[in-house]
């Protein structure tokens, strides 16, 4: 017979249960925060992001290694970037599936409206029938989150706890901030110097979400300080701030750079814009877009809006006008050369071939912060080298005139990078045939922009 100890008794007598054996005990892992939830989400969210290099009638140019120039290969990207991301930026696949966790995130404010401006038909006594798609109803107010929560998800797949990135009149490192405080990740961003100075609310919307937000250029880093000593006034540039992201990101081994526009992989996490656009347009009654307008900076927005668009035309033969509308202080389409450049000023980047003012370019202190850039998506770049897009530049104070006329028939506010988008649709619609069918891509409402809007009223 096997000796068995008695239970041990607590100091008041009672028994202790401590030693005694029971059921095993299996540990379930905690829960992360890339894992979906599990809720039904509604099918007018889309499934899957659209790629235009799908239909083009030729590929890209691709981007090219800064000391070989010799086209990139994955592991060239990969200190900055997961293989998720380099596989997207190089795909040629028509639709890529989007997580099941980043399309709950995405329902929270997508589908985005595309709305009849009725009023402002009449204020503008045209015949023409005018749509604006309308970002501004994301969390940070502007179509930033479309790529920054995809991004953050596939780095946070990998393994990666800390992302920096450039921002520069602030919806990106606000979209990134969000982004990164609901998947689990730490952010660090530098903002243009005008736009820091000027937009304070925006650093704090950051901070509101656990990011960490600089003046760039600073004093931070060896690109930083070189801009500086070089001139220490300057007003910086989304080109500097980028340097100073991608030095970081490449010095610490559990970061990664995240990029807010240029790149491929974000011209198709934004296409959920324009998919929505061919759905509702549909629902309207309408066969098609006849003009679309998007404000350029980098091109994340007017891809979104238009490269859907465009893949329709290829593919069923549709007649859709695209319209690229950039500011008159930074031209690079209009007034660039299409070779191939650094994306960054300090020559951290890879090649890519696009349109360029040249990286050393330093545009003006616009209001518009998120279109001071010197380049342009290499696919944006592509599609107006083939003659599928066009290009206008806007005054600024065009821009705001026509923001106010905006503001004051449909009560949206727009985002001073959204009004060179609406400037340009009004001069057009002004003229426009009756029933032809006018799309604007208002990117962003200009709630935390007011004051760039005091002069102009």
């Amino acid at each position: 017979m096997l000796a068995v100890d008695p239970p041990s008794t607590t100091k008041d007598g009672a028994v202790s249960t401590t030693d005694q054996p029971g059921p095993a005990q299996t540990s379930t892992p905690a829960p992360l925060p890339t894992d979906a939830l599990g809720f039904a989400v509604p099918s007018t969210v889309p499934t899957h992001w659209y790629n235009l290099n799908a239909d083009l009638p030729t590929p890209v140019p691709p981007h090219l290694h800064p000391g070989t120039h010799e086209p990139l290969v994955p592991d060239d990207l990969a200190p900055l970037f997961p293989m998720a991301l380099i596989a997207q930026e190089v795909s040629t696949e028509r639709y890529i599936e989007i997580p099941a966790a980043v399309r709950e995130i995405y329902s929270l404010w997508r589908p985005s409206p595309l709305i009849r401006a009725h009023r402002l038909e009449r204020a503008l006594g045209t015949g023409a029938r005018i749509y604006y798609k309308y970002e501004g109803v994301s969390p940070v107010g502007s179509h930033k989150p479309n790529t920054a929560v995809a991004q953050v998800y596939y780095n946070a797949m990998e393994g990666i706890t800390k992302l920096t990135t450039e921002t520069g009149a602030g919806q990106w490192g606000a979209s990134l901030s969000m982004a990164c405080s609901m998947l689990g990740l730490t952010c660090e961003v530098w903002q243009v110097r005008a736009s820091y100075d000027s937009k304070p609310y925006r650093r704090f919307q950051m901070e509101t979400y656990g990011s960490v937000c600089h003046p760039s250029p600073s004093d931070l880093t060896a690109a930083g300080r070189a801009m500086l000593a070089a001139d220490p006034d300057t007003t910086g540039s989304l080109g500097m701030a980028i340097s100073e992201a991608v030095e970081v990101a490449a010095g610490d081994p559990k970061a990664h750079y995240s990029l807010g526009s240029v790149l491929n992989h974000v011209m198709l996490h934004q296409s959920v814009i324009g998919q929505e656009v061919l759905v509702q347009l549909a629902e309207a009654g309408e066969r098609q877009a006849d003009i679309a307008f998007g404000c350029a900076g980098g091109g994340s927005n007017l891809a979104g809006l238009t490269f859907p668009l465009l893949g329709q035309n290829l593919r069923e033969g549709t007649t859709t006008r695209v319209v690229a509308c950039e500011p008159a202080a930074c031209p690079s389409i209009t007034q660039g050369e299409y070779r191939y450049d650094f994306g960054d000023v300090a020559g951290l980047t890879p090649l890519l071939k696009m349109h360029t003012l040249g990286k050393d370019f330093v545009p003006p202190a616009i209001h518009a912060g998120g279109l001071r850039y010197h380049g342009m998506s290499p696919m944006v770049s592509h599609t107006v080298n083939l003659g599928l897009m066009s290009a206008v530049a806007i005054e600024q104070d065009d821009a705001f005139a026509a923001g106010v006329v905006f503001a004051r028939a449909e009560g949206i506010v727009p985002a001073p990078e959204s009004t060179h988008a609406v400037a340009a649709a009004l001069d057009h619609a002004r003229t426009a045939p009756d029933g032809e069918v006018i799309v604007i891509g208002l990117s962003g409402n200009g709630v935390l922009d007011l004051p760039s809007y005091a002069a102009y009223v």
